[in-house]
């Protein structure tokens, strides 16, 4: 596989089909859900009843931040689409086989690396959807490897498993890329409950080509990151912890290895908050949210030193707020886009929050790196 090698050459049928991955839901567009509309779940957020000593109830009061700002830019997360080949029920970006329309082109990949020129941005973090099933994903991620840029691919795992990306673990691991690989829990039971049944299996197959290729080894240039969130109105583990009890589990039971554990709080947004909604958790989960708020989380959320860069082009100050539609604005109150974009407008921004922040805040904290406190 090559880096000028067309990854999205499978039809959405292909990706629809149980063999491609477990689906047991599907998109609240596909659904016609009312939660499609971000407004809608910004105003489900804001009408919960929360009890508060203090009546800091917002974000910003809790914070005690008004104007919140941002540090220095490191990383710049790309969002290259919603395209995926699972469904997941806890899913914060709504990503589906069905959503073949949001993908990243090649004009926006090529604006994105044009800002990855100019500023002091060390890290590229790629998300989607899976953003293996972009067809410019090998390009992207060549250019960014040839500029020396660290670069991170977040993965389901399952998709390492389709025929046609049989070649995509080896080629990673000879670029140096960083795969950070979500899965719920070191047991089939959980993970399965949040991603669909087959989701662990098909979970511990792709560990096991990730590390036959030289990933989970203890090598710097083959960092295999496990990514865990709660399978339920809870906070995340405690990340150290939950790390020695995996790998110990994950070695024991299949002989798979891995090199860290990052540990992330479910936002109460898109599926995630269907979900709470369904199960009537969500005055509770959010009622938790806030009574957990760490203030010592605050310097370490993604938000300060990270843009997120939609699949269009938009900016958004995190990936949660680029779902939720909250664009990233100037001083000017002008929303950023990549194509016009400036490193200094960036950094003088006022980042937007909601309620929703309050589950990076929460307990040890929740980032993209995992805790933060």
């Amino acid at each position: 596989m090559n880096s000028t090698t067309s990854l999205n050459v499978l039809t959405p049928l292909d990706l629809a089909s149980p063999e491609a991955g477990p689906k047991p839901t599907k998109s609240l567009v596909a659904r016609g859900s009312d939660l499609v509309a971000p407004a809608v779940q910004l105003a489900r957020l804001d009408a919960v009843k929360l009890s508060s000593d203090d009546d800091f109830d917002t974000f910003a009061a809790r914070s005690g931040y008004p104007e919140f700002s941002p540090a220095s830019l490191e990383i710049l997360q790309v969002n290259m689409g919603k395209l995926c080949n699972m469904t997941c029920r806890h899913c914060h970006v709504d990503a589906g086989p069905d959503r073949v329309e949001e993908n990243m082109s090649r004009d926006t990949v090529d604006a994105v690396l044009e800002v990855l020129d100019r500023t002091g941005a060390h890290t590229v973090d790629i998300t989607g959807g899976a953003p293996e099933l972009n067809p410019h994903f090998t390009y992207f991620v060549e250019e960014c490897v040839s500029r020396g840029k660290h670069v991170i691919d977040r993965c389901n795992l399952t998709v390492l498993l389709l025929p046609k990306l049989a070649g995509l673990p080896q080629w990673l691991a000879d670029r140096g890329v960083e795969v950070v690989c979500s899965l719920p829990h070191h047991r089939a039971r959980n993970t399965d409950a949040q991603r669909g049944d087959g989701t662990y299996a098909k979970s511990i197959r792709a560990l096991e080509i990730l590390n036959a290729v030289g990933y989970g080894q203890g090598d710097a240039t083959k960092v295999l990151t496990l990514m865990t969130n709660p399978a339920g109105a809870f906070l995340a583990p405690d990340q150290a912890a939950t790390e020695q009890q995996w790998k110990a589990s994950l070695q024991r039971h299949h002989g798979v290895t891995f090199d860290r554990l990052i540990a992330l709080n479910n936002m109460p947004i898109s599926r995630f908050l269907e979900w709470l909604e369904d199960t009537s958790n969500l005055e509770a989960y959010m009622q938790k949210l806030l009574d957990s708020f760490n203030p010592a989380a605050l310097s370490g959320v993604m938000c300060r030193n990270t843009i997120s860069v939609g699949w269009d082009g938009w900016v958004y100050d995190c990936d949660f707020n680029q779902m939720l539609a909250m664009h990233a604005t100037d001083r000017a109150g002008e929303r950023l886009h990549i194509a016009n974009f400036a490193e200094a407008s960036a950094e003088e921004r006022v980042i937007a929050t909601a309620r929703h922040c309050f589950g990076c805040t929460a307990g040890a904290g929740s980032s993209c790196g995992g805790a933060t406190a």
